[in-house]
């Protein structure tokens, strides 16, 4: 099957599976504290049929393949009995913090699946991820996979010490033990000062090793872990970029052009991986880029959603919290008009997000 072809299914059903996620947490909740709930569509309108109607909600099946959605009874208005706006501000607060909660588990559902292939994290060893070619460390030897139990004559157990043993050694000999599937090798690289930090003075991507899990609900800690810090990694973009530590381009928002890009790369890597020999193979699993790239789509729409933005989930849980905290409801009228505006920003920013993907494409590699 051609690789653009795959790419374009997997970004499409990917993209489509994280949104309907999301919905699937807002009816689930909803449905679970007896808010009735018109409609919960597959895809987004214009309606092809109606698939079924289930204690008064009906399940369509709708044109644009991207994502789902709740039509809730009386979402906006309070003087709806049995409508998500009639439900007390706990209710209302359970079901708009149910569908990032669903992105975050399903985050977490994606990382124990790709330990499961990878192995989880061992953080008392180094592996070798990726050697540059003509690099030092190329020219000593170094592969991918390749286990680094000693540098300099010093044991090595986490990739901080072999980066300030590296740095003692610029422009000189450094002698190097690798395990190598079940030999131990000696080499002997010459990091140089005149490379940048960028290419790194030997030029290879070092990292935890990893080893097979005793089970499944082993690799949940792991997975856990990962998905809390991607989340905190998004929150802090904002500053990083004042603190210029992230480059505004390295900082940007892709629309789907961008986010396709980036789809064609994972899936050619790894479909690149399943031809590779595998001592030359990056420490992962036959689906590893794609499994990380639906991670971290599903944890980023879980947190963006709750930002404190007008119209997303966030914006309207300070509404909730105000009057949780005051006892005293803002007038719906005066939140309907705050949301309607916040949607109307976020439909402009979207539209020059998807524009500027065209105009002045942002040039992504992996590594």
């Amino acid at each position: 099957m051609n690789v653009d072809f795959l790419a374009g299914l997997v970004f499409v059903a990917v993209f489509a599976g994280v949104i309907l996620i999301h919905e699937i947490g807002h009816f689930v909740v909803g449905r679970l504290f007896k808010v009735e709930i018109e409609e919960f569509g597959v895809g987004l309108p214009p309606r092809i049929l109606t698939l079924f109607r289930w204690q008064g909600t009906d399940f369509t099946l709708n044109w644009l393949p991207l994502g789902g959605f709740n039509r809730f009874k009386g979402e906006n208005d309070p003087n709806v009995p049995g409508g998500l706006a009639a439900a007390s501000p706990w209710v209302r607060m359970a079901v708009l913090l149910a569908g990032a909660t669903m992105n975050l588990l399903a985050g977490v559902l994606v990382f124990s699946i790709l330990y499961t292939q990878t192995g989880v994290p061992d953080f008392n060893t180094v592996q070798v991820y990726e050697v540059s070619p003509g690099s030092p460390a190329d020219q000593a030897g170094l592969l991918t996979n390749d286990i680094i139990l000693a540098v300099g004559g010093e044991p090595v157990n986490d990739d901080g010490q072999l980066r300030a043993i590296i740095h003692d050694y610029l422009d000189r000999p450094l002698p190097m033990t690798v395990q190598r599937g079940d030999q131990v090798v000696e080499l002997t690289a010459v990091p140089l000062s005149s490379r940048t930090v960028e290419e790194g003075a030997l030029g290879f991507v070092p990292g935890p090793g990893y080893i097979a899990p005793a089970s499944w609900f082993a690799t949940l800690p792991y997975s856990v872990r990962m998905t809390v810090a991607q989340g905190q990694q998004i929150l802090l973009l904002p500053a990083q970029l004042i603190r210029g530590t992230l480059s505004p381009e390295e900082g940007r928002f892709l629309g789907f052009k961008g986010i396709y890009d980036i789809f064609q790369q994972t899936v050619d890597r790894d479909v690149e991986s399943r031809t590779m020999p595998s001592a030359a193979a990056a420490p992962a699993g036959p689906t590893y880029f794609t499994l990380r790239l639906i991670a971290m789509l599903t944890i980023t729409l879980g947190v963006f959603n709750l930002l404190p933005f007008p119209a997303l989930d966030g914006g309207r849980i300070l509404f909730v919290l105000y009057e949780i905290i005051l006892r005293r409801r803002v007038p719906p009228e005066f939140e309907n008009v705050v949301h309607a505006v916040g949607m109307m920003i976020l439909l402009a920013f979207m539209l020059y997000v998807n524009v500027m993907d065209f105009i002045n494409p942002v040039n992504i590699i992996l590594p």
